[in-house]
Parts: C-alpha cells; sequence; structure tokens
C-alpha cells in the first residue's frame, strides 16, 4: 500500500506529531508498505514532501492565494491578523498539496483538521482518507484568544476555528481520536456524528527507547539532588509557568532537588525571566531541545507535565515506559493516561499549590515514589505496544479503502 502521512504543522518539528508520524512510518515500512511524509517547512514558508525531497514555495502559490482570498469568504478575515495568516496557509497547502500528485497515493493518513480539510477537497476520487486528531485545535485557540490574545475580534477567531474542527472531524472515512475526552469533546461541543468517531491511542516503539535509556548524556545528574523533569513545548498550554511558581514554593519547604526543563518555544524568554525574579537560576535548567530525552529520563525522579489544556502528550508515555512517578494535571485527556495514586498523580491544572505539595511529598517519600514508577511502568509497556496499535490502524485503513 502507497500511504501519504500528512500534517498542516511544520515537519520535523517540537512535538508528539512528528515523533509519532516518524514511529508510524518506520513501523509501516517493516510491514512492506511505501509511506511519504506531507508538511509545511521551517518557518511555513514551503510545503515539503520529506521522503522525495519535494517542495514547493509558497511564493509561487501566492499571486493565486490572493485571487482567491478578494473572490471569496476568506475577505470576511482580512481584519484579523491570525486568520489571514491561517487562510492564506490553508490554500497554499491546497494547492501545493495537489502540485504533488496525491493520485499515487492508495491511502492518506491526515494528522489534524486543517489537514484533513485541506486534503478532502483535492483528493482524487480513489483515495481513501483516515485522520488521526491529536487534540482539539478549536480548543486550543478557543483558550487561546481568551486568555491571551483578548482582542475585539477573539470571537471571530473562536468561531474560525470551530468550523475548521467539525470540517476536519468530518471529512474523511474514519476520524480516530486517542480517548474518550477528545470524542465527548467533537461529539458533544462540536456535534461530530459520533459514528465518524473511533477512539484508538497510540503505540510507542517501547524497545527502541528502553535501549536508548542507557546511551549517555551531556547532562550529568546531581549527586546530591534529586531531579524533577518536564519535557514538551514551552508554550503558554502546557503550564510551566505554574511549574516554576510551584517549584518557587517548593524552594521555601527543601532544596533538595533540581528542575530540568527539556524543549523549546515562544514562552522560553518570559519562562527564564520568570526564574530569574524567583531566584531559581541555580535551581531550575533550561535544557533547550533535546535528542536525548530516553537519558535524561532515565537520570531522572520525577517527571511532571502540569498542561492548562492536553491530548494524550508522547513525553507521558516516555516517562511511563522509563517506569518514572509522573504528575500530569487533570485537563483534557490527561487523567485516562493515569490512575491516581497507583501509577501516578493527577493535579488540578493551574493548581500551583497542589503542585507544590504533590511534588513534596513524592521528594520526601522514596518507596512510594518507586512504586507509582514501577507500577507506570508495568502497565505502559504491554498498553502501548507499537504493534498492537499500528495491527488496529491498518484494520481501519483496510475499511476505508473498502467503504471508498
Amino acid at each position: 500500500m502507497k500511504i501519504l502521512l500528512a500534517t498542516f504543522w511544520g515537519i520535523p518539528h517540537v512535538g508528539g506529531v512528528w515523533n509519532y508520524m516518524k514511529q508510524l512510518k518506520e513501523k509501516l515500512e517493516s510491514l512492506g508498505h511505501e509511506v511519504d511524509l506531507l508538511g509545511y517547512g521551517e518557518g511555513n514558508n514551503y510545503l515539503h514532501i520529506v521522503t522525495k525531497k519535494q517542495v514547493i514555495q509558497n511564493k509561487c502559490l501566492l499571486p493565486v492565494i490572493n485571487k482567491i482570498h478578494e473572490q471569496s469568504e476568506s475577505s470576511l478575515y482580512y481584519k484579523n491578523p491570525i486568520l489571514n495568516y491561517y487562510e492564506h496557509l490553508r490554500y497554499c497547502f491546497e494547492l501545493g498539496a495537489a502540485y504533488f500528485n496525491l493520485g499515487k497515493y492508495d491511502l492518506i493518513h491526515t494528522q489534524d483538521v486543517l489537514s484533513t480539510t485541506c486534503i478532502n477537497r483535492i483528493r482524487p476520487q480513489g483515495t481513501a482518507l483516515v485522520a488521526t486528531l491529536h487534540g482539539s485545535v478549536a480548543q486550543e485557540m478557543k483558550h487561546f484568544a481568551t486568555n491571551v490574545y483578548k482582542n475585539t475580534t477573539s470571537n471571530l477567531i473562536i468561531e474560525y476555528f470551530a468550523k475548521m474542527e467539525y470540517n476536519g472531524a468530518t471529512s474523511a472515512e474514519y476520524t480516530l481520536v486517542a480517548n474518550k475526552w477528545l470524542k465527548d469533546l467533537l461529539t458533544n461541543e462540536f456535534h461530530v456524528p459520533v459514528e465518524q468517531l473511533k477512539v484508538l491511542h497510540y503505540g510507542y516503539d517501547t524497545d527502541t527507547f528502553v535501549k536508548r535509556m542507557n546511551e549517555a548524556s551531556s547532562i550529568q545528574r546531581p549527586s546530591d539532588k534529586k531531579v524533577i523533569l518536564f519535557t514538551g513545548r514551552l508554550v503558554e498550554i502546557k503550564g510551566v509557568q505554574h511549574l516554576i511558581t510551584a517549584l518557587s514554593q517548593l524552594k521555601s519547604l527543601r532544596s533538595d532537588w533540581v528542575c530540568w526543563i527539556a524543549g523549546d518555544g515562544s514562552k522560553k524568554k518570559d519562562l527564564e525571566y520568570q526564574r530569574k525574579i524567583l531566584g531559581l537560576e541555580r535551581d531550575i535548567l533550561f535544557l533547550g531541545k533535546r535528542d536525548d530525552i530516553p537519558s535524561l529520563l532515565s537520570n531522572s525522579d520525577i517527571f511532571v507535565l502540569p498542561s492548562l489544556l492536553d491530548n494524550q502528550p508522547l513525553s507521558v508515555i516516555e516517562a511511563q515506559i522509563a517506569g518514572k512517578p509522573v504528575i500530569v494535571s487533570d485537563a483534557g485527556g490527561l487523567p485516562e493516561m493515569v490512575e491516581h495514586g497507583t501509577t501516578g498523580v493527577i493535579s488540578p491544572a493551574g493548581d500551583t499549590n497542589t503542585l507544590c505539595t504533590n511534588l513534596n511529598y513524592l521528594l520526601a517519600h522514596d518507596q512510594y515514589r518507586e512504586y507509582l514508577g514501577s507500577n507506570a511502568q508495568k502497565w505502559a509497556l504491554p498498553y502501548w505496544s507499537i504493534d498492537t496499535a499500528v495491527k488496529n490502524l491498518l484494520d481501519v485503513y483496510q475499511r476505508a479503502l473498502s467503504n471508498k
């Protein structure tokens, strides 16, 4: 089977979607399928099929895009720079993808509502389409418009992405979601027909990850302190700002810890400034984008993800595979990944006092910390099996092809 894995976001990038696409590609190819990867390139200035090194620059498409804008409902979005930006990217994605001749693929597997909407509008008649939604773009943009942007056109942003959410979730033969939270959100808030959705959790190459835990890292674990680890994008919805506040409170209780923050993102400078103001420069280390996450987990004691909105992040899966106790917030699909008090701890999103209390308790109780980590690993290794996940995914592929 010839398969195209496509995303609206830039690839390669920091984040779970890219890791998911890479691992899925490798597994599908090991089973004899041909797989290509499609997405935007650096700065969203061009669309490319990474595996074929095929590229088309946005600037080549803009004359046509601008004419389309003038003659469609897109003109309604000109007054808002965010929506104007996304409309240009959306049309560039459609025209660019059509340029790459999608007819050579038996099936296209998109990874978000935007790429699904675009691909569906231009896919050849005989090509099947399956979508996996790694979260809710509309919910993220609603959070952004309400809590960050706070502009008079915020309602227009919310309306636009709600429309994209519905279109993207209903355009494929099947739409896959990782958990009950996202399924309920799509059906209840965005009125997606329940029969359109299938719950299919992610798989992970656990064997390779466990082997990589023994690799050397340039980051050395301190001999006299326990290590708290965060890995992920440094953006507002990941809640790292709340983690830093909680660590400031923790510092008044104990000093036998250090926190490693691995990742990059738009909020990095703000977070570094917050660390400085709170006097935590020796206690919190920003490690930047890393390729040695398995080693960092191996040398850590607690993994924490204080997200304000999240789906089924691979960072939690990795921590569980590594046998680490995890502290996650109660946002989105996170509570479905952790059994509170057995495989980890669930803390209210944005509640820095409770997060501090939970961190303090795990640091103080070695036996309980090890109990949580051991349970997490025993549960995670079979549950996140990539063999099982890909087998279930291929069943969906075959049904989509038959239906098409």
